[in-house]
């Protein structure tokens, strides 16, 4: 499954200080926003469509009744299109986020007073007798007005304009109709008919107060420490990760948290467990100085009880994903990759820290200022010391789970036997590049212990076997070598993996400048973003 890009390389030291939130509608978080304007490009599809009928009866009613002609026919038939192309343009513009979001809520408030203008102005300009209720009604105006706040949102003072100045077009309509010469109808009362479009624009702040309570309160819940979350971008087992802004450094992060919520129904140990899980993350990460590994700049836990860490922001994708997307690598390509994930596994290993969950997943391909093609390691959630103190700390992936993911397990985690040490990690490495080649893990199986099993007993076929790149027996032979039941017939460390694999391939290497070409054409860098 390709995962969106949900890291970019931005980060700050992590201030914890209580800052205000901005005000107004601006503080709903851009999802929210993005939402409002989906919902704002849907009601101008509707109302085109509704147009479109309109206009499309009047274009057959000559033939239906030949007395429909004429200077009133042509003015029903000329604002219904102008007021079809109105809508449509609504569509497209909130549909194709040329605009930012609350710029196209601002829209949105002009398209209310535009439909008003054509209900109370146009149509009583046309030739024919003043329509106006005799009595208190309700008019299409007054519906929109009391609408428009609850489907698209704005502030309290925008809204309120707004709405007032649709309800003055029932009014302006009937003022400019009988300064064209037409007879306000006996009995009618004009008070009686504009009045309540007036009561319905002060009822208007009704939704839009509540509205901006409720923003108020959305991005007080999404506060984390000195971040607002301003976007999710996925939900996993042990909690969602969120796209955030600094209050004041107006710099993006990437938020992992885990909510009270994911807690319940479970026992206070495996509660523990997965906050010391989480918490050893955060930690570990932290410890990490090499390039290659995601960089955390702050962990804590939320008034909610709410336990969060600050990463940096990437962009690019992970290498499940990428491979899903764009097919298996080129050796020459997919060796440098690996070769990164090896710097970073090795400073881990050096200070006795064993990842042992190495996959796809876990492993993100990016661009990183100026640099593409640019890899990080990340989630060592499971991560253990090489050499365990006591038995508490031995297992925090549960009680007589092996810790990791099955088509990416050595054997001795799917055994549970001792040495789980760095070379555990390559053995993960090998399954990784196995990936990147053939596009394919090394086992599968109808079940994760099938999977697991065959980890432990079955002898994998060469990558080159499985793949229709041209792979050197050189690589295969580093892979399957990393891929050996036997520990110690695998690379010992990360270093001598890396130098392995870089005498692997003799072909053309794979350049920074192809790297480049290839992030242009298939990703291009996407525009700034719009701060709100």
């Amino acid at each position: 499954m390709e995962h969106p890009p949900i890291f970019k390389c931005f980060g700050d030291a992590g201030h914890r200080g209580k800052h205000r939130l901005p005000k107004g509608i601006t503080s709903l978080p851009p999802d929210i926003l993005r939402g409002a304007s989906k919902r704002l490009a849907i009601s101008g599809l509707v109302m085109a469509g509704m147009c479109f009928l309109w206009a499309l009866f009047y274009a057959f009613l000559p033939l239906i009744d030949p007395t429909e002609t004429g200077q009133a026919f042509d003015l029903v038939h000329l604002t219904t299109i102008g007021m079809l192309v109105v809508s449509i343009a609504v569509y497209f513009l909130a549909k194709s986020e040329l605009m930012a979001p609350q710029r196209m809520l601002d829209f949105g408030l002009f398209y209310l007073i535009v439909i008003a203008f054509v209900a109370g102005v146009a149509l009583r300009l046309m030739p024919g007798p003043l329509h106006i209720p005799s009595d208190w009604g309700i008019s299409e105006i007054c519906i929109l007005i009391l609408l428009f706040p609850v489907i698209i949102p704005n502030t309290p003072v925008k809204t309120v304009v707004a709405a007032l100045v649709a309800a003055s077009m029932d009014p302006l309509g009937i003022y400019l109709a009988v300064q064209h010469g037409k007879v306000i109808p006996e009995g009618a009362s004009v008070f009686a008919a504009v009045f309540p479009n007036y009561i319905c624009a002060g009822l208007a702040l009704v939704p839009s107060f509540i509205m901006h309570h409720l923003v108020r309160q959305v991005s007080h819940a999404r506060q984390m420490g000195s971040y607002n979350l301003t976007e999710l971008l996925g939900r996993g087992g042990m909690g969602e990760v969120w796209r955030a802004d600094h209050q004041l450094l107006s710099r993006e992060a990437a938020i992992k948290l885990v909510r009270p919520e994911v807690l319940v129904g479970q026992n206070a140990d495996s509660r523990q467990v997965l906050l010391k899980r989480f918490e050893r993350e955060a930690q570990a990460t932290s410890l990490m100085c090499s390039p290659h590994t995601i960089d955390i700049y702050d962990f804590g836990l939320s008034d909610d009880g709410t336990f969060y860490y600050v990463m940096e922001l990437l962009d690019g994708f992970d290498l499940d994903g990428f491979v899903r997307k764009f097919g298996p690598m080129p050796p020459a390509r997919a060796v440098p990759l690996l070769r990164q994930v090896c710097d970073s596994l090795a400073e881990a290993h050096e200070a006795e820290l064993i990842h042992r969950d190495i996959k796809p997943a876990n492993v993100y391909v990016c661009r990183y200022g100026r640099a593409v093609d640019f890899i990080k390691v990340l989630d060592f959630g499971i991560v253990k010391p090489q050499t365990t103190r006591g038995g508490g700390d031995a297992q925090l992936t549960g009680e007589h789970v092996p810790g990791g993911t099955p088509a990416f397990m050595a054997p001795e985690q799917v055994l549970g036997e001792p040495p789980v040490d760095a070379r555990t990690d390559l053995y993960a490495v090998g399954c990784l590049g196995y990936w990147l080649l053939t596009g394919q893990p090394v086992f599968s199986g109808e079940t994760s212990m099938k999977i697991m099993m065959a980890h432990v007993q079955d002898d994998p076929p060469p990558p080159s076997a499985r793949s229709e790149l041209s792979i050197p027996p050189a690589l295969d032979d580093v892979l399957l070598a990393c891929l050996q039941k036997d520990p110690d017939r695998r690379p010992q460390d990360a270093d001598t993996l890396s130098a392995a694999l870089g005498t692997s391939v003799q072909e053309k290497p794979w350049t920074a400048e192809q790297s480049r070409e290839w992030w242009d054409v298939h990703v291009p860098r996407s525009a700034a973003r719009v701060r709100l």
